[in-house]
């Protein structure tokens, strides 16, 4: 069952109201915020790692109206729970939490917005889930994020030396800050972020306690992912998605700032890949989180995209074909 709280508030960038919304998963609820109209064509908001689905905040209300923007906050991120103790946070379990989601919401075919981190679990989902996505929007994403196989075993041995070692640290208080000091070093830990930006995502990644506020993530998720995938894997899985995608990367993006040396091979055959499959990819002006910094410059193409391969398109609804 849905629960959507009763605090419904007008975002400042646009007339378009947002819900809150609430999932129940075994450890807790997955939290998030809804916008659109209730029988819009479903489209779900994935943002990146240790951000939230404030994310959106600023893009969802310039991409068509005609759609219903599901965004959600990621286990251990902004107000959704924190996964169990003992248990990691891996893209396989962040597609599980996916398909516990639309379940939940009866979405038997979406479409998928992902930023970074929510990029690759949005590709992993289409991958092995093909048949339910409609469409997938990659924003400074390749949807994949591929490891040098000869350092899989260092990699993975460190996200459990990590996770163990961290087990074994007495609990220790969370640090207090003022919201000004909060802000501070969110801004220093993301160049890319503007202040206005990095208010969009404090709104949801802060806990009021005495004193002034903590951060609302969990610590684990700055650890390993101790679960891997070579280029060779990724290739295999990139051809398995059936859904359209639009690839949109910033020209001061993930590539830039995030990616090793020995990545940029990754990204460009991942890239070929989607290309083979005549499948989109735009570059526009911006930093890794140009979809909040500059939703102006990322809601053209998106709502191109939305409106030529969702919105246009004849689906069945109770045996005729209904045009939307």
């Amino acid at each position: 069952m849905i629960r959507i709280l009763k605090n419904v508030r007008k975002l400042s960038t646009a007339p378009m109201t947002a819900k809150e919304l609430s999932v129940p998963v075994p450890w807790g609820e997955i939290r998030g915020k809804v916008w659109g109209p209730d029988h819009g064509r479903p489209v779900l908001c994935l943002h990146g790692w240790a951000d939230n689905c404030g994310s959106f905040n600023a893009l969802i209300p310039l991409l068509p109206k005609e759609c219903r923007y599901v965004a959600v906050d990621l286990a251990g991120h902004g107000r959704s729970s924190h996964r169990p103790p003992g248990v990691f946070y891996a893209f396989p379990s962040y597609v599980a939490d996916v398909q516990r989601v639309v379940d939940t919401l009866r979405w038997r075919r979406f479409s998928i917005l992902g930023h970074s981190m929510g990029g690759n679990i949005a590709g992993m989902f289409s991958a092995l889930f093909p048949e339910m996505v409609e469409a997938c929007v990659l924003l400074d994403s390749y949807g994949f994020l591929p490891t040098d196989p000869k350092q899989l075993s260092k990699i993975m041995r460190r996200g459990m030396d990590d996770m163990l070692q961290f087990e074994k640290k007495p609990e220790k208080s969370e640090r207090v800050y003022t919201y000004e000091k909060a802000l501070e070093r969110l801004l220093a830990a993301n160049p890319s972020l503007s202040e206005t930006s990095a208010c969009h995502l404090l709104e949801r990644g802060l806990l009021q306690v005495e004193g002034g506020v903590v951060f609302s993530r969990d610590f684990r998720i700055n650890l390993k992912n101790v679960a891997r995938i070579t280029l060779e894997q990724s290739l295999e899985l990139l051809s398995r998605i059936e859904a359209a995608v639009l690839v949109v990367l910033a020209d001061e993006g993930f590539e830039k700032m995030f990616a090793e040396p020995d990545q940029k091979k990754f990204t460009s055959e991942l890239l070929q890949g989607y290309r083979r499959k005549n499948h989109s990819v735009v570059k526009v002006p911006g930093g890794h989180h140009v979809h909040l910094t500059n939703p102006e410059s990322v809601a053209p193409p998106v709502s191109e995209f939305l409106r030529a391969k969702v919105l246009s398109s004849t689906v069945k609804a109770d045996g005729l074909a209904t045009k939307l």
